[in-house]
């Protein structure tokens, strides 16, 4: 349908995972994009060619989302190439566990900074853009759109990730706190809270028979995610298709959210 037609999406951390399959997934509805990393360029490029492979229009940027100059540069950098941004997804996060007697001040600060800090640093820039050129009605009804990736854990608490819980629940009033202040620009402000989802990063769990029933019993729709799922919600959220909702996450979790363990009344 190439409901992102002549759009450009800057996606970050879209070198693996969920971050690579929403840059597939846009860039198969027709927008152009922004592939960000920080440390895997291997894994960037493999986006690119996949990208390419189909005819997409791609680029790659590497930027640290916690640090202001690169975030300003990576913008620039996307700005030169493609015109403009018209979808942010800030997707980048890192996990650093430990139980909360155990973890370091370090551990703590660096999620917090590229999960957090991240989300302001990127949605401020994209905001300055899409204030900076308002609404092209030939590509979107909005101004511009940001999806913030967060997870079940804004809701869910997570013992051995408090700093990784603490930093989705941000996220949750980051995004509505946000949404509520651009919303009178045309800026739509929307997150994903994605439940378990085949990546790498778990990759030990969902291929481990034992593990992978394990998790199955959290998950009411006795299904693993996979990444898609994640791509085609966020293509919906940026395209024109979801114009009236502001300020929402949606949960595409599988029922995570629905506490099975009270299924037999608890």
């Amino acid at each position: 349908m190439k409901r992102l037609q002549g759009q450009t999406a800057l996606i970050t951390g879209a070198s693996s995972g969920l971050g690579q399959g929403i840059a597939l997934a846009m860039a198969r509805e027709g927008a152009q994009i922004c592939i960000n990393y920080s440390h895997s360029q291997e894994g960037a490029e493999e986006t690119l060619q996949e990208i390419e492979s189909f005819g997409g229009k791609a680029m790659i940027v590497q930027a640290d989302v916690s640090k202001q100059p690169a975030v300003k540069a990576m913008f620039q950098k996307t700005i030169q190439t493609f015109g403009t941004v018209d979808i942010l997804v800030s997707n980048a996060g890192i996990q650093k566990d430990a139980s909360f007697l155990d973890m370091s001040l370090e551990d703590w600060q660096k999620v917090l900074d590229i999960n957090l800090t991240g989300q302001f640093l990127c949605a401020q820039e994209a905001a300055r853009e899409f204030m900076r050129r308002g609404i092209v009605k030939e590509r979107s009804q909005a101004a511009g759109k940001i999806i913030c990736m967060s997870s079940v854990h804004d809701i869910i608490p997570w013992a051995g990730h408090i700093n990784y819980a603490t930093t989705k629940g941000g996220v949750l009033m980051f995004m509505k706190t946000l949404a509520q202040e651009l919303s009178p620009y045309k800026i739509r402000v929307n997150a994903l809270s994605p439940g378990a989802i085949k990546t790498r990063i778990n990759e030990s769990v969902w291929k481990d028979e034992h593990e992978r029933k394990q998790l199955l019993k959290l998950i009411p729709y006795q299904r693993i995610g996979e990444p898609e799922d994640i791509g085609k919600a966020a293509v919906w959220l940026a395209s024109d298709e979801s114009d009236y909702v502001q300020g929402q996450t949606i949960y595409v979790d599988g029922g995570m959210t629905l506490y099975p363990g009270f299924v037999d009344n608890g």
